[in-house]
């Protein structure tokens, strides 16, 4: 496994491997702090392609929150070792100046989707997803692009961008990997305690419960008060939002109707952790 910091090198070494070779390229983006969820991902990639590339860089433009950026928990060396068991082929890990170097950002038409849900709470974290992204897909050039169903309006927005600026790249959605008691995994779960890490756990808890008891004909906005009352009865969480959206435009969905999918997005605190997670449903 090769291990790249220059964006340049990277992508003459990128290119030297397109001409010599009819290989396919996966590409992995991430912010490091990897978990099963991440390698889930990888796997994928070795599996669908002859080449894997993955990025580790903690983007300082989609976060709203500098504390958060700050807090955010890096362990490069692990990193390393998990992706290398993985099967990657190569690790691109740039510096902020190095990356961003004479790029202002891709500005595009978000089409409303980074005013609602998490738009609405994270001002400024998709146009600052957009950027990266954007610059990540023009470095390496991959076929295939591997994302994780958490982040779903994150995958949304992706989706747009890459429909927008004409990449040739499919974009892969992967099933969310959640820990033995249920909570989506994700980076941010380092820094719960071990009493939140617990309490955390009724998050997907609840979303199960939706999916039991939901059916068509119902009104979701009782689902979606009985979520944020169950959350806030437990100490030190509270729930941001709870909305039930069709699973291709985001558009808000008031009543369940026969042959319809949607995805239930929930965001919720616990403690000064802010948790996301989602389930799809169809009727």
């Amino acid at each position: 496994m090769k291990v790249m910091y220059s964006v340049a090198d990277t992508q003459t070494y990128l290119q030297n491997l397109r001409v010599k070779s009819d290989m396919k390229i996966g590409f992995v983006p991430t912010m490091g702090a990897l978990h099963d969820g991440h390698i889930s991902l990888v796997k994928q990639s070795v599996e669908d392609n002859d080449f894997t590339v993955v990025s580790i860089f903690v983007n300082p433009r989609q976060f709203n929150d500098k504390s958060d950026f700050d807090n955010y928990p890096i362990d490069h060396e692990k990193d390393l070792e998990m992706l290398n068991k993985a099967g990657c082929d190569l690790v691109f890990s740039p510096s902020g100046n190095n990356i961003f170097e004479n790029f202002d950002g891709f500005k595009m038409d978000f089409n409303g989707l980074d005013e609602i849900y998490e738009g609405e709470f994270r001002p400024g974290h998709f146009q600052g997803v957009v950027d990266i992204v954007y610059r990540l897909f023009e470095i390496v050039q991959p076929h295939k692009a591997y994302f994780g169903q958490k982040d779903f309006q994150q995958l949304a927005v992706i989706r747009l961008m890459t429909k927008t600026a004409n990449f040739d790249i499919e974009i892969i959605s992967c099933p969310i990997v959640r820990e033995n008691s249920g909570l989506a995994m994700s980076s941010r779960n380092l820094r719960l305690s071990k009493e939140q890490f617990q309490s955390a756990a009724n998050i997907s808890k609840l979303l199960n419960y939706i999916a039991i008891n939901l059916k068509v004909g119902d009104d979701t906005d009782s689902y979606s008060q009985y979520f944020i009352d169950e959350i806030e009865k437990i100490s030190d969480m509270k729930a941001e939002y709870c909305v039930f959206c069709n699973t291709v435009s985001l558009d808000l969905i008031k009543k369940i109707t026969k042959n319809s999918e949607i995805i239930v997005c929930v965001a919720v605190w616990c403690g000064k952790i802010r948790l996301i997670d989602n389930i799809i449903l169809v009727f």
